[in-house]
């Protein structure tokens, strides 16, 4: 009777563990952001900032693209970056196609993009007069600020954004939505109407609270006085239910657009949004997401000036390969540019060839180990 009491207490021991495990959540060190960086094409494309306080962001890479939009998207150049951690191991990206300097309604669609490592991405790009041809969404005239949210209810993604087309069905910026399919690579079926408030938004951004209670930022356009606007919503379909807010969120008279909303580690909701006219970043802090007060101003020069982007917390393993894949990006360009005075005739004559080296590397699944394994390579190399 004694060893089945000791039995029992050690089997609901490791239960309790095995649950623990099974639930516990990643622990989270720093905070990545994505965005693109300005107006021109060059500038058109996916850069990263990184930042341990979810306050102040160094630029990744020299501030150069991580991912090069001529890759991915059919205008060869995207915009409104939307970063997302799933609830499957996968991270998600949707990024507006356009170039702007084809003009503010050029733009006929957006791009899908998964991830497992944040560095190397499937991407699909949707052209809306292809895909839904025959229906309104042939003639769309923009396609803004996809963002992703995962539906509880549905057990998919959703990705939302505004259109406005040519044809009358939709005469001012509108919000819509589809379920992506499995693998993200497209969605399944037509665009449904998420909301109308009978003038025009954009930049639509949802985030969950604990209670389960969809808090719905949305910018607002056709109104004299232009802002950021929320919704309470308990579930994401049903429109005519949800409560919107009074006033503005925004913690500002400046104008603003491409609201971000994200959590820090102690549970301080972040609201940041781009003063476009003023040249800097806004960063306002909440406890209840309903609230929000100005914390800083970020100025937007130099290597860093972010535009419409997004914020996830990552954890160290995250960090550590995208640190090790920015040495390895900062070496490549190192050693092309590098003079050959100061290279031994060792390092000249296996130039090229260590640099085809670090270029397979790069072009390659990411792996935290392999690029390490590269970097002791290229220690090597130096040493000769």
């Amino acid at each position: 009777m004694k060893n089945s009491s000791k039995r029992l207490v050690s089997f609901a021991f490791l239960a309790l563990c095995a649950l623990a495990s099974f639930g516990a959540k990643p622990k989270y060190v720093a905070y990545l952001f994505s965005y693109f960086t300005g107006n021109d094409p060059e500038q058109e494309q996916i850069c990263y900032a990184l930042s341990d306080d979810g306050w102040n962001y160094t630029p990744l890479n020299d501030g150069l693209p991580v991912i090069s939009s001529d890759t991915i998207a059919l205008k060869k150049a995207v915009r409104d970056p939307h970063i997302l951690r799933g609830e499957d191991g996968y991270f998600y990206q949707v990024i507006t196609d356009m170039a702007s300097s084809q003009g503010w309604s050029s733009n006929r669609g957006m791009v899908l993009m998964r991830s497992r490592d944040l560095i190397s991405w499937e991407h699909h790009a949707i052209h809306f007069p292809d895909r839904y041809k025959g229906t309104m969404f042939e003639h769309v005239l923009r396609v803004w600020a996809p963002q992703t949210v995962y539906d509880k209810e549905a057990g998919k993604y959703m990705v939302y954004f505004s259109i406005l087309t040519d044809d009358g069905s939709c005469p001012y910026d509108r919000v819509y939505y589809c379920y992506a399919n499995a693998d993200f690579s497209d969605f399944e079926g037509e665009p449904q109407l998420l909301f109308d408030v009978n003038y025009a938004a954009i930049d639509t951004d949802i985030v969950c609270d604990d209670e389960g209670i969809y808090h719905i930022f949305f910018k607002t356009e056709g109104q004299h006085q232009k802002g950021v606007k929320q919704f309470l919503a308990k579930t994401l379909h049903n429109s005519a239910d949800w409560e919107l807010l009074p006033g503005f969120c925004q913690d500002t008279n400046e104008a603003v657009e491409g609201s971000g909303v994200f959590r820090l580690f102690d549970g301080t909701w972040v609201l940041m949004y781009d003063c476009y006219m003023n040249g800097h970043y806004q960063f306002c802090k909440s406890t209840d997401l309903r609230t929000f007060k100005k914390v800083q101003n970020t100025k937007t020069s130099g290597k860093f000036t972010p535009r419409h982007g997004t914020v996830i917390a990552i954890t160290q393993e995250e960090l550590n390969i995208l640190r090790s894949w920015e040495n390895l990006q900062k070496t490549r360009r190192s050693l092309r540019t590098r003079a050959v005075p100061t290279l031994t005739l060792y390092q000249l004559d296996n130039r090229e060839q260590m640099l085809q080296r670090i270029d397979e590397v790069l072009n390659g699944p990411a792996s935290l180990k392999t690029y390490k394994a590269l970097e002791k390579e290229i220690a090597n190399y130096f040493k000769k």
